[in-house]
């Protein structure tokens, strides 16, 4: 099992929790090895430049003689579709955001885990937008293992009958009971498969997958799966919103030398579980704009990396920036509370300048991101971008004063309801 499927075992698992879930739909994590990152990559974790190419194969035109169109993404390589997909499997609350964004989240049939834990993360968010929500009624939890197994019964893709699999079918392939041959016989059977998750962090996917493996941004990724829908001025629009964000933020960014240094992790009973944000990888869409020094950029971090309280106290980041910390299973709040009266944790820097702060999931799509861009920009550098109003567990994304705000919700929720055609 690889480091991107999401597969939760031993005492990580229990640290990755989601809402009472497993993971939520959306936690990409492994049980086993360790993720390798090719060199060379733009500045939203893709392998080129997220503003001026594609990373793989560029999607291709409308064949104006068929009516039918095409679209690409590694590992499939080109999909040609007769119809923009209606009923579509989805596992990950990436692509769950993406078909929301895109204005075909009706045509979600299903999440990979807990569809209510999923929904609640994405519903923090879209409660800013006006208009835009996620219908999770019904919709099939694909995962029916335990005891930190994946197991997908190929028999409810069938009942789904899905026009598209908007799913890695490398990251299928790696689950309890799937290989290669089982992927295909579903994009034979039932409907192609569509996505790429390997790209959160550049890890390896499994052996037959390799050679047709290219590792895109996050904006990359949106391209093609808006190609698919058919819904490209649409996500244009919206990454546009993005762009304008990240340009705020490395417009007006502190001197390098005055930036502090961050750490991402997960807590859990005593134990710290670590993650870098300077490799590449969706996963840190959120905070490479920054450009802040990682704390872990001398450690070297794996998935098996767990640190107690004195391990962390020889880091002493000055932010930490706490994963999965809203709308989630984890209390971000209380957590902080409980570490200040501890006698080693108690000394952190990040804990005693109250510096200690729920972050973004890391499995995020377009408007995810916007909001993890904003909410990263506040509580890293207050004086430049407001204040971080703090975060009570389980409400939504907290209420910005309209003139701190780093995009403008109506625009955004116009685009989403089609305002962008």
């Amino acid at each position: 099992m690889d480091p991107d499927a999401d597969r939760l075992v031993g005492t990580r698992r229990d640290a990755i929790r989601y809402a009472g879930a497993v993971a939520g739909a959306g936690l990409l994590a492994g049980c086993n090895g360790t993720e390798s990152a090719p060199s060379g990559s733009d500045s939203d974790g893709g392998n080129g430049s997220a503003d001026d190419g594609y990373g793989g194969d560029e999607p291709s035109d409308e064949d104006a003689g068929s009516g039918s169109y095409a679209a690409a993404m590694a590992p499939v390589g080109e999909v040609t579709f007769d119809a923009v997909p209606e009923d579509v499997m989805v596992y990950s609350l990436l692509y769950a955001d993406l078909a929301v964004a895109l204005g075909h989240g009706d045509s979600v049939n299903s999440l990979g885990f807990d569809a209510d834990a999923g929904g609640n993360t994405l519903d923090a968010y879209y409660a800013a937008l006006d208009g835009v929500s996620f219908d999770r009624e019904g919709l099939e939890q694909l995962n029916t293992g335990s005891g930190g197994g994946i197991s997908v019964d190929r028999e409810l893709l069938y009942e789904l009958d899905s026009d598209l699999h908007l799913a890695d079918p490398a990251l299928f392939a790696s689950f309890d009971g799937w290989d290669e041959g089982d992927v295909a016989e579903i994009r034979d059977r039932v409907g192609p498969w569509f996505g790429n998750v390997y790209s959160r962090r550049h890890s390896e996917p499994p052996e037959p997958y390799r050679d047709d493996y290219d590792y895109y941004a996050l904006p990359e990724i949106g391209e093609r799966v808006a190609a698919a829908f058919r819904e490209e001025e649409r996500f244009a629009a919206l990454d546009a919103v993005r762009e304008d964000v990240v340009e705020t933020i490395r417009s007006d960014l502190q001197p390098e030398s005055e930036r502090p240094t961050v750490a991402a992790l997960i807590y859990t009973d005593g134990t710290y579980y670590p993650s870098r944000t300077d490799e590449p990888g969706f996963a840190n869409a959120h905070v490479r704009p920054f450009e802040v020094p990682d704390a872990f950029a001398a450690e070297e971090v794996t998935y098996e990396t767990a640190y107690d309280h004195e391990r962390l106290l020889e880091v002493d980041p000055d932010v930490i920036l706490h994963q999965y910390g809203i709308a989630s299973y984890y209390d971000v709040g209380a957590t902080r509370e409980a570490l200040s009266d501890h006698p080693v944790a108690g000394e952190l820097s990040a804990i005693a300048n109250d510096h200690f702060y729920p972050s973004g999931d890391p499995v995020q799509g377009p408007i995810m991101n916007l909001f993890q861009l904003e909410m990263t920009a506040k509580q890293l550098f207050p004086e430049r971008f407001g204040e971080w109003p703090g975060y009570e567990h389980g409400d939504d994304y907290p209420d910005i004063p309209a003139e701190e705000r780093l995009f403008d919700r109506d625009e955004v929720a116009s685009i989403v309801a089609g305002g962008a055609e």
